[in-house]
């Protein structure tokens, strides 16, 4: 059983990385602990393990499990996580409000509520902090954005700056620029000293916290303070100013990005058309359930997953999944929500509720694709867990041991020290590395191909071997009769089995009139099918189950699918049925080889011949053909063995080859709750033609992440260098703490362009 629990009260990261291993460490327990949205992904085999995971949770430090019933309210404009924690300290002192969480990352604030009273003061409040605005809500929107803390900088470089200028005019009394420097750090670093006032309480709370107290904040205000503490006025004022101007770009950079997936809301309608009987009415897509019928006009966006009743229209997909043409819809055909009608107004019958529409899924998809991490992810949260308290602990002794064999000289050492502290912080890789896998996600939502998480990115990244199923993946998976040989009752037999099957080749027979009615029908997985007709045993399937059940057949050769019927035993004839090549799938296969694929298999149940004439066609390099269920994870395995495996199929038929590949693909499978189950990655679409965007997206977003990774520790190491050396300035360290962390975010923000 695999099941989402969302968490509260998860402060650290090294936390984080240590309820992970403890839950990993119960047997049958797989867990990712999500730290920036709170959730942690289980994976267990029983319940039995599943309750010891969530005493394990519940168990671990402050970390509380959220109740079901609980409201989510939507926001934006929280720009800072000290904010972000300032907000959820308020609102749990509020009367008749508990469980808190405020959700820096993904913009909402999780609450219960003992009256609507309560919650309607908790929104208020909410709608009152600072510049955040309530998402649909009735908020007064704020005309200015980040408006404290560019007065706070204004006015800090208003002082800075003619005390930078007086204190290198001779005759002017050092007194004054002193006083401009205190009044500059003053200004810009009045709300870095009640965040950390606020956080010294918090660090002692049911034991001692060091990755509360150790925060950014901290190092700063230690670093500026100790400068004025040794008389060097300029560099703690400096380093305050800088540290706030880094600040603020950085929450630029951070709420870009966040925007830039927040937008895949937009592909929800916020109305939709509901008819009953001659009236007509608004209502909200949450409201729409099956079979209800809604109206959808020209330029309306589809609020539901729908059937087309009557008529036909040209519906606008791009927003869904990433092409640019519009795709003809006739009655009977289904409608995916956030398709936009370009035609006339038409009428549609609802197959699923919104909740469970294309569009929640592919936000559900994103929003939670951080449960599952990638490998540098795991990285760096070990990688901060034991660094940071190493580095600290480095800086006391360089502030006391050197000194001891320097002539006592605690000025100097202690500036090194100071510096080593500030460039020290690992922000710049905890806050870079999962926003760039997070846009990374969002890049491929935009493209039509959804992925549960940046683990999966990193595995296409990775692929070398790609395999792909052939009816529906590499076809249309639409078929047709095309031509009937043998007794005039072939077609109607075969009709009314065929009726009762859920194989994709029953497709072909669902319009076909049959004076016949089975019953008793048997599926014979690989084979056929078996069924009563009329009181007489009937089969109707391959070549293979004709041999097997000794029938006596002619087999003929054709590029078409072929089913065979029999009635006791007794051969009639045999139904060709057409499935044409996807337009695009050629295409397709080559581009994929281009990025690197370095084999392309076609795994299929099909005859040989038919098999081979579709390979060919495509370019694959190896086919196997007439296989039984059961015999393609055994190839899957084999496969492995040359290279990463990506398997590409419908997702449900499927489900035990996906099992086996790295890497499994289903086709244009919203509608299935299965589907999505079984695979790691979904094309929105039918169609393979972004296949190899998706690659490349992929291998961007590893490549990104790598030079994040790289250029911050490289960085770092060498401003830890300058310190001890005693070489570096402290204004200059924090562009080794500050600086880094910008310049990574705005390298994680090129996961936003366009994927070509």
């Amino acid at each position: 059983m695999k099941k989402i629990v969302e968490i509260r009260n998860l402060d650290c990261a090294a936390c984080a990385a240590e309820l992970e291993e403890l839950l990993n460490a119960i047997e049958g327990v797989e867990a990712a602990v999500d730290f920036i949205n709170l959730r942690i992904s289980l994976s267990c085999e029983t319940e039995a393990q599943y309750a010891r995971a969530i005493g394990t949770v519940a168990g671990f430090e402050e970390v509380e499990i959220v109740e079901r019933g609980e409201r989510v309210v939507r926001i934006r404009n929280l720009d800072c996580a000290n904010c972000a924690r300032e907000l959820q300290e308020e609102l749990s002192e509020l009367d008749g409000i508990g469980n808190v969480t405020v959700d820096f990352i993904n913009q909402r604030v999780t609450l219960s509520a003992a009256t609507d009273e309560a919650f309607g003061r908790a929104i208020r409040l909410i709608s009152r902090f600072e510049e955040v605005e309530i998402v649909d809500g009735n908020a007064p929107r704020k005309k200015e954005r980040r408006l404290k803390e560019i007065l706070s900088i204004a006015v800090s470089a208003c002082f800075f700056l003619p005390a930078l200028v007086l204190e290198h005019i001779s005759g002017v009394n050092a007194l004054i620029s002193q006083l401009l420097y205190y009044a500059a750090f003053a200004a810009a670093g009045w709300s870095v000293v009640l965040s950390v006032a606020k956080n010294v309480p918090k660090a002692f709370r049911k034991g001692f916290h060091g990755g509360v107290l150790l925060d950014e904040n901290t190092l700063m205000l230690i670093a500026s303070v100790g400068a004025f503490a040794i008389r060097q006025e300029m560099e703690g004022a400096a380093v305050m100013l800088l540290y706030q101007i880094g600040e603020l770009l950085q929450s630029i950079a951070v709420g870009s990005s966040r925007n830039a997936i927040s937008k895949l809301m937009s592909l929800k309608s916020d109305t939709a058309i509901l008819i009953e009987g001659d009236s007509r009415r608004e209502v909200a897509p949450e409201t729409l359930k099956a079979d209800d019928v809604i109206l959808i006009r020209k330029g309306d966006k589809v609020p539901a997953d729908c059937v087309l009743t009557e008529g036909q229209t040209e519906c606008d997909t791009k927003s869904l999944t990433g092409e640019s043409y519009l795709r003809e819809v006739s009655a009977g055909d289904e409608l995916l929500s956030g398709f936009v009608n370009e035609g006339a107004a038409v009428r549609a019958r609802v197959i699923r509720p919104a909740s469970e529409s294309a569009v929640a899924k592919i936000l559900n998809m994103v929003e939670n694709s951080a449960t599952q991490k990638a490998q540098p992810e795991k990285f760096i949260t070990k990688f901060a867990r034991y660094y940071t308290p190493i580095v600290v602990a480095l800086a006391v002794v360089l502030a006391i041991v050197p000194p001891l064999f320097d002539g006592y000289r605690f000025s100097r050492w202690i500036v090194s020290a100071l510096n080593f502290l500030v460039v020290s912080c690992p922000c710049a890789l905890i806050i870079s590395v999962p926003l760039t896998y997070f846009s990374g996600v969002g890049a491929l939502a935009k493209i039509g191909v959804l992925a549960k998480g940046g683990v999966y990115l990193d595995t296409l990244a990775k692929v070398k071997v790609a395999a792909f199923d052939k009816t529906g993946t590499l076809t249309e998976g639409k078929f047709t009769v095309s031509a009937v040989h043998g007794d005039e009752r072939t077609l109607s037999i075969a009709a009314a089995v065929e009726t009762l099957s859920s194989h994709p080749l029953a497709q072909a027979f669902y319009g076909v009139a049959t004076p016949y009615e089975a019953s008793e029908c048997e599926e014979i997985a690989g084979y056929g099918l078996s069924a009563a007709v009329n009181g007489r045993r009937v089969l109707v399937g391959s070549a293979r189950l004709m041999r097997e059940r000794g029938v006596g057949f002619e087999e003929i050769d054709t590029p078409a699918s072929v089913v065979y019927v029999a009635e006791e035993g007794t051969y009639l004839g045999c139904i060709e049925i057409a499935d044409a090549v996807k337009a695009d799938a050629a295409a397709a296969l080559a581009a994929i080889k281009r990025e690197g694929i370095e084999k392309i298999v076609v795994l299929t149940g099909d005859s040989r011949s038919r098999a081979e004439a579709v390979a060919q066609g495509l370019g694959a390099d190896e086919l196997y053909a007439e296989l039984l269920p059961e015999q393609k994870p055994q190839i899957a395995r084999e496969l492995k063995k040359q290279g990463v495996l990506m398997y590409a199929g419908d997702g449900i038929n499927d489900t035990p080859v996906m099992t086996e590949s790295d890497l499994a693909l289903s086709m244009g499978t919203l509608g299935s709750d299965a589907a999505i189950e079984a695979s790691d990655m979904v094309l929105v679409s039918d169609s393979l033609a972004a296949l190899p965007k998706a690659i490349r997206g992929a291998k961007k977003t590893r490549k990104i992440v790598l030079e994040n990774i790289v250029f911050s520790i490289a960085v770092k190491t060498a401003f830890m260098a300058l310190s001890i050396a005693g070489v570096l300035p402290l204004w200059l360290a924090v562009f080794g703490d500050v600086g880094v962390m910008l310049l990574a975010v705005l390298n994680s923000t090129r996961m936003r362009l366009k994927i070509k």
